[in-house]
């Protein structure tokens, strides 16, 4: 399959699944009142359903889809490593500890979108930090100051757990780092988006670079490849595009992990044609997650990052077992 047919088949799955998101949820919508709502905003129930609740839902989860699967994709042709994805660098734990701190001190009381913004400054301090620790090294020191990077904030994660000042605080911080879209509005969409999109325009710049890092590091610089502006750039555009998906939905995993290896054999392993057919993958995955967390009956809706941990960590053990059947 070219990677063209490949992109514009998953592009109709995706408007497939953004319809489907339209008109799924507690309260089901038929299509003529969601195209009436879409097409002329009004104030019925419909129409305040479609314009104030699901589009901005649905921009998020293509936006924060995507922006996880490129990122994934990205990294792992960096890295070269088949397990890397966002919170191997610690952009998705330090942002998760940005918006946990804002929880803990109460800043969401004062100013409703205090969350977010924090969160969007951990993902770059995290980001900043794995960069300067690994400026002298190469890819494993990259990794490994990633590592550093995210156990750190783990560990500040779960010192705001110990230490949270009331139940309600600790179940707030809980349920943040759960994962969901619910409850976002317009305020969310207009401040991770812009991040998001320069983010994702910054990994696609990268793309015929990683191509040629697949032949090895010596023989990328010898084609002209300058490494360390590559390697800044795919974390810039890391900490911005996880960043701000991290701080406006919580923690959302494997989505990075998992797309990238769906859509590789599709397009001959060339890390560069991975990146268009990951994002648009990464945005299906994400809607298809968050339908399936409004159809599931339940007291409750079940958290975003809870279905995307219940489909990726099979993925997960699926791959560490084909890998050791291939090695050696």
């Amino acid at each position: 399959m070219s990677g063209r047919l490949l992109n514009i088949g998953l592009f109709v799955v995706l408007v497939a699944m953004a319809l489907a998101s339209l008109l799924a949820g507690r309260v089901w919508l038929p299509p003529a009142d969601v195209i009436a709502a879409l097409s002329a905003p009004d104030d019925t129930l419909a129409g305040l359903i479609v314009s104030e609740l699901r589009l901005p839902r649905l921009i998020l989860a293509v936006a924060v889809g995507a922006s996880l699967g490129l990122s994934g994709a990205v990294l792992q042709g960096l890295l070269r490593n088949p397990l890397a994805e966002a919170g191997l660098l610690g952009v998705s734990t330090g942002a998760a500890l940005g918006a946990v701190i804002a929880i803990y001190y109460g800043l969401t009381a004062h100013f409703a979108l205090a969350t977010p913004l924090l969160g969007l400054v951990g993902g770059f301090i995290a980001a900043a930090l794995a960069f300067a620790l690994s400026r002298s090294g190469g890819t494993l020191a990259l990794i490994l100051a990633g590592a550093a990077v995210s156990s750190v904030a783990g560990a500040g994660l779960a010192l705001a757990l110990n230490l949270a000042p009331n139940p309600y605080a600790a179940f707030e911080i809980t349920t943040w780092l759960l994962g969901s879209l619910s409850d976002r509005t317009w305020d969310h969409v207009w401040l991770g988006l812009p991040f998001m999109a320069v983010g994702c325009g910054m990994l696609f710049l990268i793309g015929p670079s990683l191509d040629a890092l697949a032949l090895g590091e010596a023989q990328a610089e010898s084609l002209g490849v300058n490494l360390k502006r590559v390697r800044l750039t795919a974390l810039a555009g890391t900490a911005m595009a996880v960043g701000a998906a991290t701080a406006v939905t919580g923690a959302v995993g494997f989505i990075g992990l998992v797309a990238p290896h769906l859509v590789r054999p599709f397009v001959g392993y060339r890390p560069g044609r991975v990146l268009v057919p990951s994002a648009l993958l990464g945005a299906v995955l994400l809607l298809a997650a968050d339908v399936t967390s409004r159809l599931i009956s339940y007291n409750t809706e079940i958290k975003l990052g809870v279905i995307t941990s219940i489909i990726g960590a099979p993925f997960f053990l699926f791959l560490v077992l084909s890998m050791r059947r291939r090695a050696p």
